[in-house]
């Protein structure tokens, strides 16, 4: 039996199965979902030892589980370590979902639910295909081994210790991981880069209570005043003003900036599907290398002072600001923060004072995309979906991927199989059954052919 008749034949069977995971709410972010993130683990324990894998192990952590298991039986062959994870971003606003987040349902071509494509679909489909392989060969053509984790959406904490522990358990040729998209429907792409991240919290104070403005107004520093003047943090050609901000970023190749014109991104479309007048960035790049290989600092919140309806004729003693930085090439997450910092406390206004907590802090991944299982993707993705993939840069963080590469010294291959405009973090969470159904021919062409 063909691949694709297998597939087909066993196609309502596989999507209730997933449904049944898709029904547990493993919110990791929430501890009153613990037990949920408990129950979505044991269900992937039993589902792996259903698809015939073997040494399945679930290993307690500080937080969420990491489960193991593996399949080696392939002598000579490469190993390839699947990574993926089975708990869930939250469900707020409850309200903007068509239907209930962990009541999946399908609508026209597309499942619904919080995790269908943010990544138990996607970890679904490796499992899937593993089990038909085993079923219609009786063994696997490679060595596999997988690391489900609990805890990605919470920035993996514990899953750096255990990679460490667990060198030798988890040596591999290749780590393959589908938590990434495809450029568009029908034109898949392989990443091969995600920027990295820092983050921190700035508050400025000032007075020991709020001033009425009349009495004070004029005579006193206002800390909205000073935290608007400090956060100018860009020049006028849209380049991070922090000294020290660019260490370690590399310049673009013309070969990357030739892979970049190959997507074909229309910034027109994009400009007038979000509604803007103008698209806006660091001068000299355009909209797709500025999204996935230059480094950016944003203010993704500034608040303080009065807000309620109304006037309230006062001066704050203290606002705030939340930043994060997305990192590139060799940036230095701990530098990149120490610098913002410096220049924060360096240009506070007199009067004025500037706390500063530093919080996130992860590298950015890059893989040569001439890289022979990176090209061996490719051709997969081809031989399925009629056109190869292109390699790409990602603008997001999945600052797991660095720490795979770095402890294992193993190639990451990111063959994912979402759309951007799935809804993942959002209300109405889908996954496209196009890619469904196509991710598990083009994992099994992988396996085969690796």
């Amino acid at each position: 039996m063909s691949y694709e008749t297998y597939f087909s034949t066993h196609r309502d069977e596989h999507l209730e199965e997933l449904k049944q995971w898709l029904k547990i709410p493993s919110i990791s972010a929430l501890s009153e979902h613990k037990d949920d993130v408990l129950a979505a683990a044991h269900w992937l324990t039993d589902t792996l030892k259903k698809a015939g894998l073997e040494n399945i192990e679930l290993h307690p952590t500080a937080g969420h589980p990491v489960i193991y298991a593996d399949y080696l039986h392939a002598p000579g062959k490469p190993t390839i370590l699947v990574y993926g994870h089975y708990d869930v971003q939250p469900v707020d606003p409850l309200n903007l979902w068509t239907t209930p987040p962990f009541e999946p349902e399908i609508r026209d071509g597309k499942l619904y639910a919080r995790g269908a494509t943010d990544d138990k679909g996607q970890v679904f489909i490796h499992l899937k295909a593993i089990e038909a392989i085993l079923k219609q060969e009786g063994t696997l053509p490679v060595n596999i081994k997988l690391c489900i984790e609990g805890e990605e959406e919470i920035g993996s904490a514990n899953l750096p210790p255990f990679l460490e522990a667990n060198k030798e358990k988890l040596a591999a040729d290749a780590v393959l991981v589908s938590d990434t998209s495809l450029l568009e429907r029908g034109r898949p792409a392989i990443c091969t880069g995600l920027r990295g991240l820092g983050s921190l919290e700035v508050s400025v104070t000032t007075a020991l209570t709020d001033l009425h403005s009349g009495s004070y107004g004029g005579g006193v520093p206002n800390a909205l005043h000073a935290l608007v003047s400090l956060l100018s943090l860009h020049d006028d050609k849209g380049r991070v003003s922090v000294e020290g901000f660019y260490d370690g970023v590399p310049e673009l190749s013309p070969m990357l900036r030739e892979e970049f014109v190959k997507q074909g991104v229309n910034e027109d479309k994009i400009r007038k599907g979000l509604g803007l007048d103008a698209l806006y960035g660091e001068e000299g790049y355009s909209f797709v290398e500025r999204i996935g290989a230059r480094p950016t600092l944003e203010l993704n919140g500034v608040y303080g002072g009065f807000q309620g309806e109304g006037s309230k004729t006062v001066i704050p003693k203290e606002a705030h600001a939340k930043i994060t930085c997305r990192l590139v090439g060799d940036q230095d997450p701990q530098h990149i923060l120490d610098a913002v910092e410096a220049h924060l406390k360096a240009n506070i206004q007199t009067g004025a004072k500037v706390h500063v907590k530093q919080m996130e802090k992860a590298r950015a991944f890059n893989i040569d995309p001439s890289n022979p299982i990176l090209q061996t993707a490719a051709d997969a993705y081809g031989k399925v979906y009629g056109t190869r993939a292109l390699f790409t840069k990602d603008g997001g963080s999945i600052p797991i991927m660095e720490s795979f590469s770095r402890v294992l010294e193993a190639p990451v291959v990111l063959m994912g199989f979402g759309l951007d405009d799935e809804n993942l973090h959002a209300p109405d969470e889908h996954f496209n059954l196009e890619n469904f159904d196509k991710g598990l021919l083009t994992i099994v062409e992988f396996l085969k052919t690796v």
